[in-house]
């Protein structure tokens, strides 16, 4: 949902001009502020499925200006992949002990920077940023018999850009638990009547 929170930041607020901008706006400032902002705008999906949940900026103050919800607004991502990995993680009994990342959002290194810190893993940019479409591509290829196999696509993935944790543990419990009371404020938004 991060994209779309993105372009409604854009669309609907008129706070960027250009999904590009977002990331030179949360560098502005030092942190999100207090601010954290969960983008439930259809509901919230993995691990809660809460249909009726709604988005919610919580933990504003009169301090928290535009730079600090774009900062909440990215964080957002960080926060929800950290909880799809806990799941994954619990479901698996597999650590995650680093994460491969692809998508137009990985050209913001302040969100991989974030994404690392809040995962307390490294996070990994490919050379290629649209593994989606590549991977179909090496689908169709292997099919047809122009690639060899598996270890001969692995051996084209590149990686470009490698983000190690900097956030202490206390620190990353501190933010994560602000996130999950954001969360619950998003709870219960829809009257069951509505649904």
């Amino acid at each position: 949902m991060t994209g779309s929170l993105v372009q409604w930041l854009r669309d609907n607020l008129g706070l960027i001009s250009s999904a590009d901008e977002i990331e030179a706006l949360a560098k502005t400032v030092d942190d999100n502020g207090g601010a954290y902002f969960v983008p439930a705008f259809s509901g919230l999906f993995a691990p809660y499925w809460r249909s009726d949940a709604r988005g919610a900026l919580v933990g504003l103050t009169r301090f928290v200006n535009k730079g600090h919800i774009a900062r909440a607004a990215l964080e957002a991502t960080a926060f929800q992949t950290r909880e799809v990995i806990d799941a994954v993680n619990a479901d698996s009994g597999v650590p995650l002990t680093e994460i491969k990342v692809d998508g137009g959002m990985i050209a913001n290194n302040l969100l991989m920077q974030f994404q690392a810190d809040i995962l307390g893993v490294p996070v990994i940019r490919p050379v290629v940023a649209e593994t989606t479409a590549l991977g179909a591509a090496y689908a169709a290829g292997l099919a047809v018999g122009f690639w060899s196999g598996l270890d001969e696509l692995r051996e084209h993935w590149q990686e470009d850009s490698r983000w190690t944790p900097k956030m202490t543990d206390q620190e990353r419990d501190r933010q994560l638990r602000n996130w999950k009371k954001a969360v619950t404020k998003t709870f219960g938004w829809v009257d069951e009547d509505v649904l």
